[in-house]
C-alpha cells in the first residue's frame, strides 16, 4: 500500500470506528457474569453466607464466623481477583495489539519469568519474603522487559517477540539453576510463588493494586486510540504521525500493568495470554482493552471458584487452575494458524 495514497481522514475513522452496540452488549455480558462469579465466589462454597448477613456484615455488624470468613477469606479474595484479572488481561490486550502478534503476551515474552527470577533470587539468595518479594517481582519484571526492548531495537514488534521467547528461555534456566541451590523450605516457598495464587489475598495489597489501577487505566484509555492506529501497521501509523513512541509508552504501561498484578498474586500463567483472544472473537474481531480486562477479571475469579471448590478436600492455587485452561487454548492458537498470520514487523 502506498502511504501517498491514504486518506489520513479515513483510516483514522475506520481505525476508530468500534461497532458500539456490539461493546455495550459484550461489556454488560461480561460485567454481568463478573458478577455472578463474584456472588458465587463471595456468597456460596463450603461456608455459606447468605445476602441480608453479607450486607450486615459489610455495614460493621459482627457475626461470629461469618464475619471473620467473609473479610479475612471470601472478600479479599475475590476482590484481589477481580483486580488483578483486570490488570493481566489489560497488559496482555496491549502487547498483542501493540504487537500485532498473538503471542505475544507478557507470559510468552518472558516478562512473567523475570518476575519470576527476580523473586527465586530474592528467597535462595537473599533470603527475602514476604512484601520484599512483591517488590523483587515487580523490579524483574520491569528489567527484563527493559532488556527485551533494548536488545530488539528499533526493528518491530517480530524481533520483539523473538527476542522475548528466547528471553524466557534463558530465565527458564536460571531459575532451574537457583532450585539446585535452595534448601527445600526456599524450594517449596519460590514454588508457591511462582505458582501464582489468591491465597494471601490482602487488604493492603488490595488497596495497593487498586490505586495503581486507578492511575494507569486512564493512562491507557488516554493512549487508546493510538493503539487503534498502530494496529493498522507502521506505515500507516507513521504516516498518521503515530511513532514508535506511542507504542513504546503503551507497552510501558503494559509492563507496569503485569508486574504490579505479579507482585499481587505471583505470576497467574496464561490469564493475560487468553483474554484479548476471547475479547476479540466476542467483539467481532475487534480488539477492546475493556472486554479483554473483564475477560481477564472473569477468568481470574471464576478460576478462583474452580480452585477452591472444584476439587474436593483439595485447595489449589489459582495459577493451577488456568494454566490447565491455557494451555489447549494455545494449541487451539497455534493449529487455527492465527498466530502464524501475526509475523508482520510494527
Amino acid at each position: 500500500m502506498s502511504v501517498q495514497s491514504i486518506n489520513p481522514t479515513a483510516v483514522v475513522r475506520s481505525a476508530r470506528r468500534i461497532p458500539q452496540r456490539r461493546l455495550v452488549l459484550v461489556a454488560g455480558g461480561l460485567g454481568s457474569a463478573l458478577f455472578g462469579l463474584f456472588a458465587l465466589r463471595v456468597l456460596a462454597g463450603d461456608y455459606i453466607i447468605t445476602l441480608p448477613d453479607f450486607f450486615r456484615i459489610l455495614g460493621g455488624e459482627e457475626i461470629p464466623g461469618a464475619t471473620f470468613i467473609l473479610m479475612e477469606s471470601k472478600l479479599p479474595r475475590a476482590v484481589l481477583g477481580v483486580l488483578a484479572g483486570v490488570a493481566f488481561g489489560a497488559a496482555g490486550a496491549i502487547f498483542q495489539s501493540t504487537l500485532r502478534n498473538p503471542l505475544a503476551s507478557p507470559d510468552m515474552l518472558g516478562i512473567s519469568l523475570g518476575a519470576s527470577a527476580s523473586a527465586v533470587f530474592a528467597i535462595v539468595v537473599l533470603s527475602l519474603n514476604g512484601s520484599a518479594l512483591s517488590v523483587a517481582g515487580i523490579i524483574g519484571a520491569v528489567l527484563t522487559a527493559v532488556t527485551i526492548r533494548l536488545v530488539a531495537g528499533s526493528d518491530g514488534g517480530y524481533r520483539l517477540v523473538l527476542v522475548g521467547v528466547t528471553a524466557a528461555a534463558g530465565l527458564v534456566a536460571v531459575i532451574q539453576y537457583l532450585f539446585t541451590r535452595a534448601n527445600e523450605y526456599d524450594a517449596q516457598l519460590a514454588l508457591r510463588w511462582m505458582t501464582g495464587s489468591l491465597n494471601s489475598a490482602s487488604w493492603p495489597t488490595i488497596r495497593i493494586l487498586l490505586v495503581a489501577l486507578v492511575v494507569l487505566l486512564p493512562l491507557v484509555a488516554w493512549t487508546v486510540k493510538s493503539q487503534r492506529v498502530l494496529e493498522l501497521g507502521p506505515d500507516v501509523a507513521n504516516a498518521l504521525g503515530v511513532t514508535h513512541r506511542y507504542a513504546d509508552l503503551l507497552l510501558l504501561l503494559a509492563v507496569l500493568l503485569c508486574a504490579l498484578a505479579v507482585a499481587a498474586t505471583g505470576p497467574v500463567a496464561f490469564v493475560a495470554f487468553v483474554a484479548g483472544p476471547i475479547a476479540r472473537v466476542l467483539n467481532g474481531g475487534r480488539t477492546t482493552i475493556l472486554g479483554a480486562a473483564l475477560v481477564g477479571a472473569v477468568v481470574m475469579v471464576g478460576a478462583d471458584y474452580v480452585a477452591a471448590y472444584g476439587f474436593p478436600g483439595t485447595n489449589l492455587p489459582v495459577g493451577v487452575v488456568t494454566g490447565a485452561f491455557g494451555a489447549p487454548f494455545l494449541l487451539w492458537l497455534l493449529a487455527s494458524g492465527r498466530a502464524g498470520r501475526a509475523g508482520r514487523k510494527s
